[in-house]
C-alpha cells in the first residue's frame, strides 16, 4: 500500500508539474502572438502612409517616376505577404523581413531624391508625413524589439527543464524571429546607396 502511495504521489507531482509547464508555455505562446499583432500593426501603419506620400512627391514636378514605381511595388509585396501568427516559423519571419527590408530601402531612395527638390521638402504636406513615417519608423523598432524578447523567452522556455517535455508532448515548437539585415554588417560608405 505504501509503494502505491509512492507511486500515485509521484504521478501526481508529473502532473502539477506538466500542468503549470504547459500553462506557461500557453501563455508565452500567446504573448508572442500579441507582440507579432502589434509589429504588423506598426507595418501595416507605415504601408498605410505611404499612398499618401507617393501623391505628395508625384506633385514635385519632374520627380523621378521610377523611384516612385519602385516605392509602390515594394509596398504591394511587402502588404502582399500575410503572417499566420500560430506559425511564426523562422523561414517565415525571414521571409516577411526580406519584404520590409525592401520597403525601407525603396523609402531610403525616395527620401535622398526628395533631397533634390527644394519644392518638395518646403511642402507642408510633405513634412508632416515625414514626420509621421519617422515616428511609425520608432514605433516599428519598439514593437521588434519586444518581439523578439517575447520570442526569446518563448524558444528559452521549450528548451528549459521540465517543460521541454511538455513542449514535445504537446507540439510547442521553435519561433522565428527577427535577425540583423546581413548589409548591417558593414559600415555604411558615404554617397554610396549600393
Amino acid at each position: 500500500m505504501k509503494n502505491l502511495l509512492i507511486v500515485l504521489g509521484v504521478i501526481v507531482l508529473i502532473c502539477l508539474i506538466g500542468g503549470c509547464s504547459y500553462n506557461g508555455l500557453v501563455n508565452k505562446d500567446e504573448n508572442v502572438k500579441a507582440k507579432w499583432g502589434i509589429v504588423q500593426a506598426d507595418y501595416q501603419r507605415r504601408a498605410d502612409l505611404i499612398p499618401n506620400l507617393v501623391a505628395t512627391v508625384k506633385g514635385a514636378a519632374n520627380f523621378e517616376k521610377s523611384t516612385l514605381t519602385a516605392v509602390t511595388d515594394a509596398r504591394a509585396r511587402a502588404t502582399s505577404i500575410q503572417v499566420d501568427p500560430t506559425k511564426l516559423d523562422p523561414a517565415t519571419i525571414q521571409k516577411y523581413q526580406a519584404a520590409q527590408g525592401q520597403l525601407s530601402t525603396a523609402l531610403g531612395r525616395l527620401l535622398v531624391a526628395s533631397e533634390n527638390y527644394p519644392d518638395l521638402k518646403a511642402n507642408q504636406n510633405f513634412s508632416d508625413l515625414m514626420a509621421e513615417l519617422a515616428g511609425t519608423e520608432n514605433r516599428i523598432k519598439f514593437s521588434r524589439v519586444n518581439f523578439v524578447n517575447a520570442v526569446q523567452d518563448y524558444n528559452q522556455s521549450i528548451r528549459s527543464f521540465p517543460a521541454v517535455i511538455t513542449a514535445k508532448l504537446f507540439g510547442f515548437s521553435e519561433k522565428g524571429s527577427f535577425k540583423a539585415d546581413s548589409a548591417a554588417q558593414k559600415a555604411p560608405v558615404v554617397g554610396s546607396f549600393n
